[in-house]
């Protein structure tokens, strides 16, 4: 089932650190956000100089911890799916203040011997009919424009979290992006090997917003204010022509743009994030608390029916204007849980 949804998602072209003690505290989490956002100075940007681990005993190192509040989910002036707007109530918690990095997936393989679902044989017993190039390990990458030629998604042979493109690539210089070619539940063992959790969905965009209320990007509500790249997001017409002036035709490194509110970085753009919450489109318009979402046998993606799905959310480095436009704490998406590909990542939660 992994190995022909993922082939079925390819054929729909998935249509998808410090300088001071008081920085240290910022950048590594260890300040509260209440239900309103405050940050008398913002935390420092890490990018290039952060090495994608952290490196502390403390169980919430690297995460920032949320109060918990009330906000407005959703949109009523974009996507279907991602209305209908309505109040929910979220306890607080701990969250990431990055996505999960390429060093920190790493240890966690190491201490363990995980194998993600790329890296496993499908199941040919189960799935005789599979095409021939999906007969071996892989995933979804997406090719980039070339020549002049429009980008496309195929199934790679060998692609993993290690060979996020393919087997011609890999993973070395990189220790600060975000991993990818992660399914849900390569991101799920991670998680609970902290004694943690993937976000509902609630969780997520209540996070994402950093508090601010109804506002159209985790910013605010101009796209590039003043000119200026807010996310890593694709800049031209996808997928014909990326020009990169952000200077990321691929995944950034975490926090080479400035954090939200609440002080979490890469809440849009650059890679899509998994959640708890399964998919169905659409929400309903009453007020809830601590909503996870519907069940598994309500769930499925408009795009595959019959297929349950989780939500997916923040967008990634190949929303354009033109296309996908997901880079919104409001918007969302369905995939499926049984294959990554090489924009979606995730970050984890934890209980206060």
């Amino acid at each position: 089932m992994r190995q022909s949804r993922a082939w079925s998602a390819v054929r729909a072209a998935l249509p998808f650190v410090a300088v001071a003690a008081s920085a240290f505290a910022t950048a590594f989490g260890l300040v509260d956000f209440g239900a309103r956002a405050f940050a008398a100075s913002p935390p420092p940007l890490l990018c290039d100089r952060y090495s994608g681990e952290v490196s502390s005993a403390d169980p919430h190192a690297g995460m920032v911890r949320l109060a918990g509040g009330r906000y407005t989910m959703g949109s009523d002036d974009h996507y279907a799916e991602e209305a209908l707007t309505h109040e929910v109530r979220v306890d607080g918690f701990w969250i990431d203040r990055h996505d999960v990095t390429n060093a920190q997936f790493a240890r966690f393989v190491a201490a363990t011997g995980y194998r993600t679902v790329a890296e496993r044989m499908p199941d040919l017993q189960r799935h005789p009919d599979l095409p021939d190039a999906m007969r071996v390990p892989g995933s979804v990458v997406f090719v980039m424009p070339e020549g002049g030629h429009a980008g496309h998604w195929r199934y790679s042979a060998g692609a993993d979290w290690r060979h996020p493109q393919g087997p011609g690539s890999s993973i070395a210089g990189l220790a600060n992006h975000p991993v990818v070619q992660v399914a849900y539940e390569d991101a799920l063992a991670y998680a609970h090997w902290l004694g943690r959790e993937l976000p509902t969905e609630a969780q997520w965009e209540y996070a994402a917003r950093g508090g601010l209320e109804e506002q159209t990007y985790v910013w605010g509500n101009e796209y590039t204010p003043h000119g200026k790249a807010m996310a890593n997001t694709w800049q031209g017409l996808f997928p014909v022509v990326n020009t990169a002036t952000d200077g990321y035709a691929g995944t950034s490194p975490v926090g080479c743009y400035a954090a939200n509110g609440y002080g979490l970085y890469d809440m849009a753009g650059n890679v899509w994030q998994w959640t708890s919450t399964w998919f169905s489109p659409g929400h309903g318009s009453r007020a809830v608390v601590n909503p996870v979402g519907p069940d598994e046998l309500e769930s499925y993606d408009p795009r595959q029916p019959g297929v349950p799905a989780k939500v997916i959310k923040g967008g990634s480095y190949l929303c354009a204007p033109n296309y996908c436009m997901r880079y919104r704490p409001a918007a969302r998406q369905a995939r499926e849980t049984d294959s990554g590909t090489s924009h979606i990542g995730f970050r984890t939660v934890a209980k206060l």
